[in-house]
């Protein structure tokens, strides 16, 4: 079995991608992920270049192989494949274990069934620098390098390079100590320790050959990473039709093997556990928690369910607002704002060319806000209240009291007052999933923030003016979706405020779903009139059990112990005369 640093990047992001990728599947185009793989090798490319610029052939080897790290005179190595066997002091017994579920897993009538093949290990390292140490005694360095085209580095991202030192290390015979990562247009260069990442690596190695170790395809599990796969579109058609837990965004793996473990495979089964429940008076004050079997519920009903009294009271003009941005980066190049004036509604769309333009718009956008009698900021989700935080931050504070800053203080997220308390019968949160199902529809099919950022970039290559309405006209109709929702969120307050207190159609409070514990004194009414009888018995061997005889001197002196020791009175409710047993 061949473990190669391409299985072991998707094995980071999904089990069922690493799966597929390990068998030689291919999904379908993802123009997105097309185009974040033409960037990296675009980048990987110009990033070669600037390394051995400068530098003498002798010091620079491209393509190379793995012997060619015995030999001398070499400074930077590039494209270099590195094997080695998955198997030392540390993990034999690891291996020693695989063998023998193996062999349990070969049939009976195979005697001569061999154990689970060899491990290896296999990297393509992008490039490898070679520094020759100035003392005798000191080995020389090798640093495995990585070209990130990001500016972010994740966690996922040290661990590969991890898996490059472990492989590294194991070929040369001597432990490497750190890696460099070289990302972002600037190609700056960052350390990486990877001493500390060898036992991580070497736990996920061993869970990837748990994996394919065995026949089965794991479970599926939709993830946060789907919108950047190519098998995005036959995940999520195979996930639809089992109807799997996975489909509900946000619900843990915790929340989803507690579930598997009392019988609950599907949304449709989650939403008939949800059981309104009566709160303590020192409880109704607080906000309920999120209930995924009410999300369920709302899907299967097809009906909106409010929990609580959701209450959005805007006391000024709303000026719905949406940003766009490279997130890598860090740069906001588009802001939409809506303003309801009266019967008027004004759109702004700010755009910024570049970096250098971001405290233009900015200030712009605080111009508006100015001029606008008594603003109050709406947007949806926490994006935009990191913007607000990142640009105060950048381009200074506003002084207190001033319009613009008691509007950026008071902003409302919409999100809050939904989660929680209003559900609505999509699967996620998302603003494209609540305002489609409000009747919203995009003008672009495909539109998404990942969609966006694509569009941003083809337009910062070729200026084609057909990116940037694209953008601006998404932008736009993302703040009038939050309009939408707004609306819809201030009906529903306006409702639950009502002194009459009558239900809306459209929606339906928990308060008025049947009480999950219809239970009463009263005489229980079966279907079957034999249930009564084995019922009565059962009560009688209950009363049985409880039954005490005196039929001697001790048992008499016992029991008045226990009424003295328990100063109970105890009071004859029943007499029951016996026969006399035959001796």
């Amino acid at each position: 079995m061949k473990i190669t640093s391409e299985i072991f990047q998707a094995y980071l992001k999904c089990e069922t991608m690493c799966w597929l990728i390990s068998l030689g599947t291919k999904g379908k185009w993802n123009e997105y992920a097309a185009w974040v793989k033409d960037r990296n090798v675009s980048f990987y490319s110009a990033g070669i270049k600037r390394l051995f610029e400068g530098l003498s052939k002798r010091e620079c080897l491209s393509p190379s192989t793995q012997e060619d790290l015995k030999m001398s005179r070499w400074r930077f190595a590039a494209s270099l494949v590195v094997e080695s066997d998955f198997s030392d002091t540390k993990t034999s017994n690891f291996q020693k274990m695989l063998n023998r579920s193996h062999m349990r897993v070969a049939s009976q009538e195979d005697r001569s069934a061999s154990p689970s093949p060899r491990v290896v290990l296999a990297t393509h390292l992008q490039a490898v620098e070679r520094i020759d140490s100035k003392r005798e005694r000191r080995a020389t360095e090798y640093i495995p390098i990585r070209f990130i085209s990001r500016y972010k580095i994740t966690q996922a991202d040290k661990l590969v390079l991890g898996f490059d030192a472990l492989i590294l290390s194991r070929a040369l015979g001597h432990n490497v100590t750190y890696a460099k990562i070289i990302r972002g247009d600037d190609y700056s260069a960052s350390k990486v320790k990877t001493i500390g990442l060898v036992g991580k690596v070497r736990k996920q190695v061993e869970r990837i050959v748990t994996l394919l170790e065995n026949p089965s395809p794991p479970e599926l599990v939709l993830n946060r990473n789907c919108s950047e796969c190519e098998f995005k579109l036959e995940c999520r058609q195979k996930a639809i039709e089992k109807d799997d837990l996975s489909l509900l965004q946000g619900i843990t793996a915790k929340e989803r093997e507690m579930n598997h473990k009392k019988g609950i495979f599907t949304v449709n089964q989650l939403s008939y556990t949800f059981r309104p429940r009566h709160r303590p008076k020192r409880f109704r004050g607080k906000r309920e928690k999120y209930h995924h079997s009410l999300k369920a519920l709302a899907i299967r009903e097809n009906k909106i369910h409010v929990a609580g009294n959701p209450e959005l009271k805007i006391n000024g003009t709303p000026v719905c607002f949406d940003v766009e941005a490279l997130p890598d980066r860090g740069f906001y190049y588009l802001i939409g704002l809506r303003v309801r004036c009266n019967s008027s509604t004004d759109q702004y769309s700010l755009w910024a060319d570049n970096v250098n333009d971001e405290e233009v718009i900015w200030r712009q956008f605080l111009d508006i806000l100015t001029s606008v009698e008594n603003p109050v900021l709406i947007h949806y989700g926490r994006f935009e209240t990191t913007f607000l935080r990142s640009m105060t931050k950048r381009y200074g504070t506003l002084p207190e009291g001033s319009v613009a800053a008691n509007a950026i203080k008071s902003a409302v997220n919409l999100l809050s007052v939904i989660f929680g308390q209003t559900y609505f019968p999509c699967y996620s949160n998302g603003l494209k999933d609540i305002s489609t199902f409000l009747g919203f529809e995009w003008s672009e099919p495909n539109a998404s923030g990942t969609q966006a950022i694509l569009w941003r970039e083809n337009w910062q290559n070729s200026r084609e003016d057909i990116f940037k309405h694209k953008l601006i006209a998404y932008n736009s109709e993302d703040c009038e979706a939050i309009c939408r929702v707004m609306d819809y969120l201030i009906n529903i307050s306006n409702r639950n405020s009502d002194a009459c207190g009558t239900p809306a159609d459209d929606f339906v409070p928990i308060d008025s779903l049947p009480s999950a514990f219809p239970f009463r004194y009263r005489k229980i009414q079966f279907a079957f009139p034999e249930l009564e009888e084995i019922n009565d018995a059962a009560y009688w061997d209950y009363q049985r059990e409880r039954l005490r005889l005196k039929s001697n001197k001790s048992h008499k002196t016992g029991a008045r112990k226990l009424v003295k020791s328990r100063r109970i009175k105890l009071r004859r409710n029943k007499v029951a005369s016996l026969p006399a047993t035959s001796r």
